[in-house]
Parts: C-alpha cells; sequence; structure tokens
C-alpha cells in the first residue's frame, strides 16, 4: 500500500512541476494540469485492473488514460500577424542599415543559438529572430 501512496506523491509533484512551466493562456494550462492528474487516475486504475486480472477493463482505462495524455501534450501555436518593419529587424539583429547577407546570417546564427526553444529560449523570440532574418534578407 506504501507503493501506491508513493505514486501518487510523485504524480503530485509531477503536476506541481507542470504547473511550473506553463507558458500558455490561463485556462488551457489548467487543463493540461488537470488533464495529466486524471490520465494518471486513469493509467493507476489500469494497473490496478491488470494486477487483479481484469484485462479488458483494465486495457480500456490505460487506452483512456494514453489517450487524455497525449491530447493534453499537444500545443496550438497561435502564429502572430504582426509585420515587423526593417528597423526593428535591424534593432533585433543587432546589424546596421548596410549589413550584408553574410552579415544578417551571422547575427541571425549567433542569437538563434542561445534563443532557440531546444536551447532554452522561447518560441515567441525565436520566430521574431526568424521574421526579422527574413524581412531584411527578403526584397
Amino acid at each position: 500500500m506504501s507503493l501506491v501512496w508513493l505514486a501518487l506523491a510523485a504524480i503530485a509533484v509531477w503536476a506541481l512541476v507542470r504547473l511550473g512551466r506553463q507558458t500558455e493562456r490561463r485556462g488551457r494550462g489548467h487543463w493540461r494540469v488537470t488533464a495529466t492528474l486524471f490520465s494518471a487516475v486513469l493509467i493507476a486504475g489500469a494497473v490496478l485492473l491488470a494486477a487483479r486480472g481484469a484485462w479488458l477493463p483494465a486495457a480500456a482505462l490505460g487506452g483512456a488514460g494514453l489517450w487524455l495524455t497525449l491530447s493534453s501534450r499537444q500545443r496550438t501555436v497561435e502564429p502572430r500577424n504582426e509585420a515587423i518593419t526593417a528597423a526593428e529587424a535591424r534593432s533585433l539583429l543587432g546589424v546596421p542599415a548596410e549589413a550584408t547577407r553574410a552579415e544578417i546570417n551571422t547575427a541571425w546564427k549567433r542569437l538563434m543559438a542561445r534563443a532557440h526553444p531546444d536551447q532554452g529560449g522561447t518560441e515567441g523570440l525565436a520566430s521574431r529572430l526568424n521574421a526579422a532574418r527574413d524581412r531584411l534578407l527578403k526584397p
């Protein structure tokens, strides 16, 4: 029985960590945490039913828990419709008005190395950097 309490505590900590990492609208973030907790309960119920030999209900609960987990993880990115001016793009990339194509690409790569979401940056800043580069490189 202590193993069940340990699993429930781990699920609670996991949900609190996910709540702290929310970068979305307020209601959507709470939906993700609620879905995480509910899917964890469904999967835990599936494990308990499977341990008692009830395979069909266990498979149904496990499938529902996995579906809820996966559906709550999908994020919708809302594109920004704001157009960036050439002056804003130069300011963002830190290049002068007479910068060459190579200088623009070098500045973009340097900034993107830190601003990319895989490197700890944000999607918003990375998309702004991409928009600035595109604005300056396109005629």
